[in-house]
């Protein structure tokens, strides 16, 4: 077996594990990336294609305030634009469809009232969790011990606000709402700055996109250190020792001082370790799915959707396996890109299908929406982060009902000189990319903080 030495391991290539890297760079430490995957970017996976267009298949979207990764497209010349924001929007409710502009869909009266009145009540307790200790606000027994889908239930008045709100949710925290802790969903919401800004594209998470997809800012970060990235390099086991620790994969032994790891949390029960982790992280992990979300594309000549005054855009109760669609075409609108999310339960059901079904499906639900027009379309694609090994899911892994009074910030404490990098270990824009380049970035300077003291 190939024996090597370094001063850090970094195990994940994705945004955490780079950010990570990057500033170990800039501060000459060695270091090396183990990547289990043929590729960089972790959950973000843009796929380019012999006909002229790429998809990303994975996180696509950059916001205000996510202000780490603006700096970093301008550090690497990384260009980006408007997601396409015109036109009317598309309610598909009790299997009647109606349009409407803005970000709230049209309801009867006491619906929208009533929907106003719950989106409000949500933003006004998330302004009062703690974002670094969510488990230390005065009512997070009461929460953590309910659902998201409990306090819907409760709040919602009518089956219309409750559908509307409920397929939000579901888009937003990238599952069922029983699924989920309400302290959880709160501390999110609070991460993630405010729920306006969750849920909008304009001054909101979904406002820019990548020219040349998502992937291609990570490609650009790596290109300092590529000389150090072992792809198809799982961690089977880290090792502690006296002055460090060795780290396996199938094919060599990496010696080094300290371990930054920066995966999703599920993969971190396939690593063993030597002695084991706490058990405050391991009894957190026995229960922390990843999320599910499915990308579901269509692909045209041109957004024709947009000559008939259309945005793209949808939200469907369950008569779809679609929570949303949005207008993914690139920039310059040479492809007409039509994306569906299908997330959680119905992102499941979905992919039980072969792959003509779903196809069938989705060209069922555009032409219901935008009419024949949408039969003629060049391909069709899609892609269920759950289904690939080394992400298990996304957008980020869920803290279920009790988590996070029985464990509190477990996922993010250090072991030693192991550090503990990904979304999850993010207070803020946790379960984003941003949040992702945030905890790397952290990791990488108790590191330095380590090598100082």
């Amino acid at each position: 077996m190939n024996i090597a030495s370094t001063e850090v391991v970094i195990v994940g290539a994705g945004f955490s594990g780079l950010a990570a890297a990057r500033i170990l760079k800039q501060s000459h430490i060695a270091f090396e990336i183990l990547e289990a995957r043929d590729r960089l970017g972790g959950r973000v996976y843009t796929k380019k294609f012999d006909q002229g267009y790429y998809l990303d298949f994975g996180g696509q979207w950059i916001g205000p305030t996510q202000d780490r990764m603006y700096a970093l497209c301008e550090e690497y010349g990384v260009s980006f634009y408007e997601t396409y924001n015109q036109g009317k929007n598309i309610l598909d409710l009790k299997g009647k469809i109606k349009t409407y502009s803005g970000v709230i869909p049209k309801l009867d009266l006491f619906s929208l009232l009533n929907l106003d009145w719950v989106i409000r009540k949500l933003e006004r307790l998330a302004k009062k969790i703690p974002m670094n200790s969510p488990w230390t606000h005065p009512k997070a027994q009461k929460w953590d011990h309910m659902t998201l889908e409990d306090f819907l239930k409760s709040e919602c008045k009518t089956n219309s606000s409750y559908a509307v709100l409920r397929a939000g949710c579901e888009t937003i925290f990238a599952c069922d709402p029983e699924e989920l802790s309400f302290l959880h969903a709160l501390f999110y919401i609070k991460s993630g700055t405010s729920l306006d800004c969750l849920i909008n594209i304009k001054n909101g998470a979904q406002q820019h996109r990548i020219q040349g997809g998502m992937q291609l800012l990570a490609e650009k970060i790596s290109e300092g250190f590529q000389e150090d990235i072992h792809f198809n390099s799982p961690v089977k086991q880290i090792l502690t020792r006296e002055n460090g620790y060795t780290v396996f994969t199938s094919e060599r032994e990496i010696i080094c001082k300290q371990v930054i790891i920066a995966i999703p949390p599920p993969l971190l029960k396939e690593i063993g370790f030597q002695p084991a982790l706490p058990q405050t992280k391991t009894g957190l992990l026995e229960n922390y799915p990843m999320g599910q979300v499915a990308k579901c594309f269509l692909i045209y000549e041109k957004p024709f959707w947009r000559t008939q005054g259309f945005s793209g855009q949808s939200v469907s109760d369950e008569n779809t396996p679609y929570q949303t669609l949005f207008d993914c075409s690139p920039s310059d609108g040479s492809k007409g890109i039509l994306m569906g999310f299908s997330i959680g339960s119905r992102a499941r059901n979905l992919f039980k299908l072969p792959k003509e079904e779903r196809e069938k499906t989705m060209r069922k639900v555009a032409n219901r929406y935008f009419g024949p027009m949408a039969d003629d379309y060049l391909n069709y694609e899609d892609f269920f982060m759950t289904d690939e090994t080394w992400s298990q899911g996304c957008y980020a892994a869920l803290m279920q009902p009790k988590a996070w009074t029985s464990f509190q910030d477990a996922y993010r404490n250090s072991v030693g000189n192991i550090h503990f990098a990904g979304t999850e270990a993010a207070t803020r824009w946790h379960g984003y990319i941003e949040g992702a380049v945030l905890a790397g970035e952290a990791a990488a300077e108790k590191v330095l903080q380590n090598l100082d003291s």
